[in-house]
């Protein structure tokens, strides 16, 4: 049976996906320890590569990696989420992909060191 609201298009559609990434956004800042570090994290980050970025390509390369953890963390978060509203229960399937959304993060932080890394040392 579809969505109730897959029907909406046009601005409607719009305002209402705005709204579910707003509230996306709240319930992640608020239940997410992660998400939290890795946005403050973001906002000294941010400034400094417009700062210490010497051209447009570095800098947006900065900007980028910072926030592809932001994204990363929440697919993470989403995912964790989800299998936590399945079953509370210690499953290995349910490690797994645990584990593997964290390592999706783990790669997501390495591009920032990496990228940041070569921008500002080479």
């Amino acid at each position: 049976m579809e969505s109730p609201y897959k029907g909406k298009t046009g601005i409607r559609r719009l305002m209402n996906a705005f709204g579910y990434s707003l509230e996306g956004f709240k319930a992640a800042f608020k239940h997410e320890d992660a998400f939290r570090q890795e946005v403050f994290l973001a906002i000294v980050l941010i400034p400094l590569a417009v700062y210490l970025g010497k051209t447009p390509i570095e800098r947006a390369m900065m900007i980028a990696s910072v926030l592809l953890v932001l994204i990363v963390e929440l697919l993470n978060s989403a995912i964790e989420a989800a299998v936590d509203h399945t079953s509370t229960e210690h499953h290995a399937l349910a490690k797994r992909a645990k584990d593997i959304g964290s390592a999706a993060v783990f790669i997501a932080l390495t591009i920032v060191v990496s990228v940041w890394g070569l921008v500002l040392f080479v």
